[in-house]
Parts: structure tokens; sequence; C-alpha cells
């Protein structure tokens, strides 16, 4: 089953668009996502979901603004994803120096 994280745009910053983890969890779980973990009050999750990439997408932005009152921005990346922009990022790294 595929991992998925989704990280949701201007949620909990400056005080606009609130959303508890404990709610964006059970949004997850009422999905039918599998093993939907948050990470503080960042607006970000991880789960899995058998469902093309497109309709994990559709879902969780409908589910979201019902929820919010209004759609949050939704970036989703499958595990694959990331994996593949971590690899590509290490040949931008720059070894650190020490200063003076």
């Amino acid at each position: 089953m595929p991992v998925y994280v989704a990280l949701l745009r201007a949620v909990n910053v400056g005080g606009t668009g609130k959303l508890a983890m404990a709610d964006l969890k059970a949004v997850c779980d009422e999905l039918g996502f599998a093993g939907a973990k948050t990470f503080i009050q960042s607006g970000n999750v991880v789960f899995r979901s058998d469902l093309p990439e497109p309709a994990v997408q559709a879902k969780l932005e409908q589910a979201l603004a019902a929820k919010m009152g209004k759609a949050p921005g939704v970036l989703l990346r499958s595990r694959r994803q990331l994996d593949d922009i971590a690899a590509k990022a290490e040949r931008f790294l720059v070894p650190s120096r020490t200063c003076c």
C-alpha cells in the first residue's frame, strides 16, 4: 500500500486556519486512509492508501474544506517522490565550514 505525505498550506499559522492534529488524523481515518500520523501542529500527515494519487488528493481536499469551512492548499507527495527529492537534493548540499 503506497505511503503518502500531505503538507497542508496555511494551517495553524498566525492564528488562522486552525486545525487540531487529532482532527486531521480523524479526517484521514474517516476517509479510510490507513495508519495516519501527524507531527506537532504542523498540518502535516503521513498515511497509506491504495487509491491513486488524484483520488487521495481530491478526497482529502473535499473533507478538509467541509471540516474547516474552506479548503487549505494540500501538497500531496508519495514516499517515492519524497525519496527522489531527497536523493537529488544531496548534490546541492555544501559541507559546512568552520567560521573564523
